[in-house]
This record gives structure tokens, sequence and C-alpha cells, in this order.
């Protein structure tokens, strides 16, 4: 080697620096290939001897591997991993001269520009450390800090971890933060490129892990996103097509719209699409469609605005286009995920319309094919459901048992699936509970066990009493037949404890999760103070959420763009109400490692419900399709089942309806009393006669205290009044002659009812409420009536019948007589209300709100106080009866329906005469009032005689202890 050897090589590196240089303008693949040629050389050569920096070679190899790979003309993966390894190389550079940090951020430009299919195979571990160490080393490079962003939600969109999640989102912030505000042009586009990967974070998270605080999020950042997009973005139309469908989800889940929505929802260019022959038309030629192809929005579009319920002349038209999508599509790209759940739909629809099981057998294939396709785990749930609806209909078809097997199995892996919402996973449990049953399949159990859980769990996935309730209705026909369905089950196989517990479990359950947040806590108080501080502080702040009402306009933003980078405060309200349910979750999970605390908050036990048959019987009557019964659950005795005939779930349907028609003629139509009195007989003899026959058997006493604790249409059906009882002598007799019947919206209300506390047997204070008006002409005497037999009563009336005064003055008071009009709000229980002085209300919620520590008794003289309407599931008992025993009074008189103002005076003045009798001596007035209230029934029905109608004494029932 010469003397000018040195020379030479630094003339050739910089020569061949020029040539990349020129490359970069001509794009000429032939003169990268000699770069690339050179640049390996040189590498691999002392450089220091030659008085060439050995970094600036391998900056300008990683650039000129960049450009090697934006050309098209090399293996994509190769070159990625050589990047990385010199990228490793330079960052282990004491000092990161310029050339150096260019190259890495050429590096870094590439990995988040350059969509190919390919990315999405990257060494993401190895990726992502080396850019976290250049995300340290170079100040506020944009480049790098994308490129991490980007690789994260990748690894992110594999394998769901929290902290990739966050470690972007703290990233892509800092971008937005220091960019948005930024008077250079490109800078705010750098930050809307942020904002909208960001989006699209949130977005996948809520898609895979389905809380309701991640949709929020990802609402809010679909719309700050929105915001920072000119008209013209290519990204605009997806950004648009996401909040979208993420706000129809908020609608479909909460019932909570944005009105902007619907005007979205109205724009062509979210919802047209051209027709399905078209579409298919441009796909002809096509091989391949690119990640971010000019054509994809089109394609995009169809196949997430193609209705569920597709029209039958449309069904082979979809399907041939999206055969053809499907096959120009790479199988790792999120719409070939989409458009195969499409086509397996759109081929069991057809197969459905016409019993084709060539069409079925492509659905079922097609749907087993979309489990396996790469980075699919997104559509695992859909497709399931897919494929269990196909091979459902393969059963039913061709009677094939492996299908059965395998629908079985794939039910099991769905409910189980943890990137699921609970409400979604619940309603694919209640599918599978069913069609076990429906094919006697031996899964029975373990699905109605799974679903019974989910149906619990899924109730805490609304953040409002409003919004559970607006649930509890869009899925009614899962939460109402589910816990009678498995509670049937398990009596078939002989196992009567367990199913009063499904019963239990299954009834009052927004109240049942409202009580669960006022348990007491004085025993873990003893233990650990601050514990139950903390405990009890969290308790106080969710129910606060939960009985929060406010309209759904309000929870929104309604400004213009100014509002559109704020979070909504239905958002900042999910988020704070979800955060409470995690702590809280975590602490139950604590106190239940406290010695003693092992079975804390959880369901209570067959050995817990049946204390409440302590003072009574309580009759449980399970109406389902597959098998109903009736239960006599004893305090000291096993439960006694009386079983029922095959017609007794259609025939209870039947006098359920019977009435339901008739009271639309009114009350006091010809045609009510007789359908009235033609259910009372027939009640009777579905239910009566059995009832008191087993009774008799159980040497259980006429005259004693019973409770009933029914379900489904029994809710609405006046069982103690059944009747008449077949007699040779004296007057017609009902059910409330033999004993003296009350109702339980669930034995754990019943049994909360008897807790220990203040049980005097002195005369009870009474607060006696009036508010009468022109249609109440009686109310002053109803007034004067009760002040006759109880002196001390406190009474307010007029202007001070507000609702602040008479909640407060609830607190003061034992006992309460409340004379005003109640109004019932159809499909809006916690609205229903006592109509107070001025028109102002007491509501359903207002009385759920308040915690009436000395309340004992209530006698709500008005009407339908104990109505439950048809837009409620029946077993929730949301009427103004159960809420007063909610918040704290023992024992409640209420309605059935209207209560006629003529009856008022007569029936409370024989109620208290036969409370304060002197007769039970040594039982608590609160127990006393359902004998009082049987008593002033049976003298009011039989004082009018002839004048008076069944609805007017059927009407009054009583509830709790």
């Amino acid at each position: 080697m010469t003397e000018d050897t040195p020379s030479l090589i630094s003339t050739f590196f910089y020569l061949t620096k020029t040539l990349l240089r020129r490359t970069f303008i001509s794009r000429q693949p032939s003169d990268l290939e000699r770069c690339m040629a050179y640049l390996h050389y040189l590498w691999v050569l002392p450089l220091k001897a030659f008085g060439v920096k050995h970094d600036k070679v391998t900056a300008w190899l990683m650039r000129a591997l960049v450009l090697q790979v934006r050309l098209g003309s090399v293996d994509i993966m190769t070159n990625i991993k050589e990047m990385i390894a010199l990228c490793q190389e330079l960052l282990t550079l004491d000092d990161l001269e310029r050339h150096s940090t260019a190259a890495i951020r050429a590096f870094a430009n590439l990995l988040y520009t350059h969509h190919t299919f390919e990315m999405l195979r990257l060494p993401l571990d190895e990726l992502i450390q080396c850019l976290r160490v250049a995300n340290t080393r170079i100040h506020d490079s944009y480049d790098v800090s994308m490129a991490l962003s980007v690789c994260l939600l990748i690894r992110f969109n594999a394998t769901r971890s929290t902290d990739d999640y966050n470690d972007a989102i703290t990233t892509l912030d800092r971008i937005i933060a220091t960019h948005s505000s930024a008077d250079d042009l490109g800078r705010r586009e750098r930050a809307s490129d942020a904002a909208f990967v960001a989006a699209l974070f949130a977005r996948n998270r809520y898609i895979y892990f389905g809380r309701p605080d991640h949709l929020e999020e990802a609402i809010f950042r679909q719309r700050a996103s929105l915001t920072t997009l000119a008209l013209e973005d290519p990204h605009r139309h997806t950004s648009v097509g996401n909040l979208t469908a993420l706000e129809r989800i908020r609608f479909q889940d909460f019932g909570v719209v944005n009105p902007d929505a619907e005007r979205r929802s109205r724009d062509p260019e979210v919802v047209d699409h051209p027709s399905f022959s078209n579409l298919a038309a441009s796909l002809v030629n096509s091989n391949h469609i690119d990640i971010l192809g000019a054509d994809r929005d089109q394609h995009h579009k169809a196949m997430w605005s193609i209705p569920y319920e597709i029209d039958e002349a449309d069904v082979e038209e979809a399907i041939a286009y999206s055969r053809l999508l499907l096959a120009s599509l790479d199988p790792a790209d999120e719409l070939a995920h989409r458009t195969a759940f499409v086509f397996g739909h759109l081929s069991y629809r057809a197969a459905e319309c016409t019993n084709d099981t060539e069409h079925l057998n492509k659905s079922i294939t097609t749907f087993r094919d979309l489990l396996n396709m790469p980075s699919a785990h997104r559509m695992h749930f859909d497709a399931i459901r897919g494929l269990t609806l196909a091979l459902f209909l393969r059963v039913r078809l061709l009677k094939e048992t492996k299908d059965a097997d395998e629908m079985m199995q794939l039910f099991a892996v769905a409910v189980s699936n943890p990137y699921a919402k609970v409400p979604a996973r619940f309603s694919c449990a209640f599918a599978w509970a069913r069609a076990a049953r429906l094919l006697a399949h031996p899964s029975i159990t373990a699905a109605c066990e799974n679903a019974f859980s989910l149906m619990q769990d899924s109730l805490a996935f609304a953040p409002t009493l409003e919004i559970q309730h607006f649930r509890l209705v869009a899925m009614r026909d899962a939460y109402e037949q589910l816990p009678l369905n498995y509670a049937s089950h398990l009596v078939h196989i002989g196992q009567i404890e367990q199913a009063v517990e499904t019963l239990e479990g299954g009834r009052g359950l927004l109240f049942s999760e409202m009580r669960g947040l006022r348990t007491s806590l004085d025993q873990l108080r003893a233990i650990d103070s601050a514990l139950a501080e903390k405990f009890a502080d969290i308790n106080r702040d969710l129910e606060t959420l939960t009985t929060t009402t406010v309209s759904p306009e309000a929870w929104l933003n309604n400004g213009g763009a100014e509002a559109q980078d704020t979070m909504e405060p239905f958002g900042h309200f999910v988020i704070k109400q979800r955060k409470l349910t995690d702590e809280r979750d975590g602490i139950i999970s604590h106190i239940r490692t406290l010695p003693g605390f092992e079975a804390f908050l959880m369901d209570p036990s067959f050995d817990t419900l049946r204390s409440a048959a302590a003072r009574g019987p309580v009759i449980i009557i399970n109406h389902s399709e597959w098998r109903s019964d009736i239960i006599i659950l004893l305090y000291n005795s096993p439960p006694s089942l009386i079983p029922t005939a095959d017609d007794f779930y259609e025939r209870a349907k039947g006098l359920r309806d019977k009435l339901s028609v008739a009271r639309k003629q009114g009350l006091d139509s010809g045609a009510y009393q007789e359908a009235l009195s033609a259910v009372l007989e027939g009640l009777y003899d579905l239910v009566g006669r059995p009832v008191i026959q087993r009774l008799h058997e159980l040497n259980v006493p006429e005259q004693s205290r019973i409770w009933w604790c029914p379900t489904s249409v029994f809710c609405t059906l006046p069982l103690h009044a059944m009747g008449p009882i077949p007699s040779d002598i004296g007057p017609p007799r009902y059910f409330l002659d033999l004993y003296i019947p009350s109702y339980a919206p669930s034995l754990s209300a019943l049994i909360e009812s008897r807790k220990p506390g203040s049980r005097t047997i002195v005369k009870p204070s009474l607060l006696l409420v009036l508010q009468p008006d022109a249609s109440m002409v009686q109310g002053l005497e109803e007034m004067e009536a009760v002040q006759a037999i109880v002196p001390w009563a406190t009474t307010l009336v007029g202007g001070t019948v507000t609702p602040t005064v008479v909640l407060e003055r609830f607190r003061d008071h034992r006992f309460a007589h409340i004379v005003c009009h109640g109004i019932l709000e159809p499909g809006k229980p916690f609205d229903s209300s006592f109509k107070l002085y001025d028109g102002k209300r007491l509501s359903l919620l207002d009385i759920v709100r308040s915690q009436l520590s000395n309340a004992v008794f209530a006698f709500l003289a008005a009407c339908h106080t104990a109505e439950l309407t048809d837009e409620s599931p029946s077993d929730e008992a949301l009427h103004l009866a159960a809420a007063m025993q909610y918040c704290g009074f023992r024992s409640v008189v209420g309605t059935m329906w209207a209560m006629a103002d003529t009856d008022g005076r007569d029936l409370a003045g024989s109620f208290y005469k036969s409370l304060f009798s002197g007769r039970n001596q040594g039982e608590h007035y609160f127990e006393r009032t359902a004998g009082a209230l049987r008593d002033a029934v049976v003298k009011l029905r039989r004082t009018r005689g002839r004048g008076m109608t069944l609805e007017r004494w059927v009407n009054y029932v009583h509830y709790g202890a």
C-alpha cells in the first residue's frame, strides 16, 4: 500500500457519498446498487487509519438502506435488521454528530411513513429498545418519537401491553403539546399526525378491552384528531368514520348520543358507497390493495356499512363483492379481517334464507379461516359468535353431533375472552346456555354458571342507575330469562337450594348493586378502622356518581371547535367512576384476605337466605319456559317444592296479558272488572289452590304471615287477592282472608328490613304529608281520620310540602303517611314521583339517594306506588314502594294502580285503628302493619258491599317486614 492509499480511500468515500446524493434525486436503482456495494466495502475497513470516520460510513450506509427500501427493490426485513444493528452502533458513541442523527432520523422516518404489511413483522422488541435509546439521545426528534410510537402501537396490537400504550401516549402527547401551537405549518402538521396516531391507539385499546373509560378516551382523541385535520387530508375520512362508530357504540351501550353524530351519520362521505357490482368491478384488475391505497377508503366504508340484516335481494351480489375484496387483501390487513367476517356473515345470511348447505359450509370455513389469520385477535370474539350461529344452523339442518360439540367449545372460549366487553360476553354466554338447553348438551351447567356470573358483572359496566336500567332494557330477554331458566335447570337436577340462590342473585340487580355501597362496616372498623373509612369514602363517592341524573344533552360538548379539544363531561364522569370502581374492587379483594371476611360482599348463601322465612314462609314462584315451580322457603326445614303443570307458563302469561289489555279500557270499565275477576280466579286455580294445600301439609296455620317473592309476570299479578276460594258457607273468601300476605322484592330486601337497630315497641312518631288537589277532594278527610287516631302526628300540608322539607322530616319520624298524587313514568322508572306543592316532584331517584336510618314504615296513599310498567324488567321492582324500602323503611303499603279517592279516609282510619288496637302485644309496630292493612282491606270490602269493585280493594299491597 502506497502513501497515497489513505487519500484514495478518503476520495473513494466522498465519491460514494456524492453518488448517493445524486441517487436521492435520480432514484436510479443501478446507482443505488453501486453505492451499497461501495459502502459495504468501506464499512469493513479500518477507516481510522485512512482519515475517514467510521460513524460517517455507518450513517451513510443507513441512509442508503432507507432509500433502497423506499425504492422497493429489496427484501424489507433484511434491510431493517441491518439498520437496527447500524443504529445501535451509532447510539454507542459518546457524541452524536449531525450525520449520525440525520441517519437515525431517516431510519425512524421510514418506520412510521413506509406502510407495507412487512412492517407488521418487524423485530419489535429489539427495534423499540433501539428507538427508546435514540429518543433520549436525540433531543426533540419528531421522527424518532413517531417511529417509537408506531412500533409500540404495532406491538400493542399483538400483546395488549398497558405499558406500551402508556409509553406511546406519553410520547405522542409530548409531540402534540410542543407542536400544535407553533407558528410553523409543518410543526402543526406533525402535531396533527401525532394526534391521529394517538386516536388510533386509543381506539384499538377500546376494541381490545371494551372498558367504558377506554371508549370515552377513544372518543375524545378521535374528536381532538379530527379538529386538526384539513378537509382534504386523507386521514380525515378515517377519523370521521372511527368517531361515528365509537359514538354509535356509546349510544348502544349508554343511550347517550352527541347531536353532531346524527349530522355526521347523514354525511354522504360517511355512509354512501357505490353499489356492490361497481365495487366488485373496481377489483377485477386489482391483484392487491395497498395498505394506504387511494381506493381503500371506499372498500373500508362498504365493509363497515353493510347492514347486519341485509336484504335477501342484495345478498348474492354482496357475497360476490366481498369474496373478490378478500382475495385482494393481505391476510394481515385489518380490512381483510373485517371482510372475512362480513363474507362469513353474508354466507350465513344466504344459508339462513335458503337452507343452502353450500353457503352454510362456506360461512363456517370462512369464520374458521378468520380465527387463523395473522394479527386478527381483535376479530376472534366476533368470528366465534358468527361461527357458532352457522354451526347451530347446520346442527338444525344436518343433526351433526360433532358440530354441536365444536359449538359448545367455541362458546366456552368466547365467554372467557378478556378482550371482549362484559355485556357482549354475557350475551354470548346466554346464547350458549340456551343452545346447550335446546340440544340437551352436557355443558348446560357450565354455560349457565358463566352467563350468570357475567350478568352480574355487566351492570358495573354502566356508570349510573339510569344507564344501568337502559342496559337492562336493551338486553331485557337475557336479563329476565337467564336466572329463571338457570334455576329451572337446577330444580330439574335436584339442586333446589342452589336454585333459590340463583333466583335471588338474578333479581333486584340495581338495588342490590346500590345496597352493596351501603354495607355495614362495623365489624371491619373493629379490625382496621383506616381501611373501613377508606372503603366507606369510596362507597359514598360511587353512590353519588351512580345516582347522578343529567340529561344526555348536558353530558356533551355542544360548542364549536373551541370545545373539541376538551373531553366531554360524560367522559370525565365515566373515567372517574371506573377509577373508583377499580379501587373499590381492589379493596374488596384485600378485605377478603382478612380472617373472617372471606365472603365479604359475596352473594348470600342459602343458609343466609333462608333466614328470610324466620317470621313465616316465603313463597317463590319461578316462571320459566323450560319448567316452572313454586318453592316454599322455610326457616327450619328444607325448601318445599311444588311442581306445576305443563301449561303453567303459558297460562300465567295469558293472565298477565288479559289484565294488561283490559286495563287500557280504564279501571272503572266493566271489561276490566270482568278481566280482574277472571284473573283472580285463574290465579287461585294456578297458584292459590296448590299453595294453600301445601301450607296445610306443612302445618302452617291460617292467619299466619306469609311473603310472596314472585318472578316474571307474577310480579304484576295480585297474588294476595286470589280467589274466591270455594266454600259452602259464608261470603266469598280470598287468599288474604286465610293468610296475612306481604311481598318481598327480594329475600335480601326482606332480611334487611329486619336488621338489628332501635326496635322500641312504644307508639312511633308519624309524619302526615298531604298535598290534595281538585281531583282529591277527600284528601282532607283522610288527614282528619288519621289525626283522630294518631293525634301525635306531625302534619305537613300546602306550601310546606316540598321535596326538601319532606325528606328532612322523614329523618325525624319513624312512620310516614303520604296523601298525594303518584305519577308513573313509563320507560323512566327513576322519574316516577310523588306530586307535591306547586307541582314539585319527589322522585324515585330522590328517595333512593336518601338514607333514612330511623325510618320504619310508610303508607303511600297515592296512585301507582307499587306498579310496574311494561317498559321495565319485572324482577327489578322499580317502583316507589320498593324505593322507600331500599332507603330505610322496613315496611311499606303501596298501590298496584290508581287509587280511588273515596276509599282513602275509611281505609286509613281502619288501618290505624287496627294498628294501635293493642293486639299483638310485644310485636313491633312495623311488623303489625301487614295485619292492619289486611284488616282494613277486608273491612272496606265488606262494608261497601255490592258497591265495592274488585280493583278498589285488590289495589293495596304490603311490602317488607
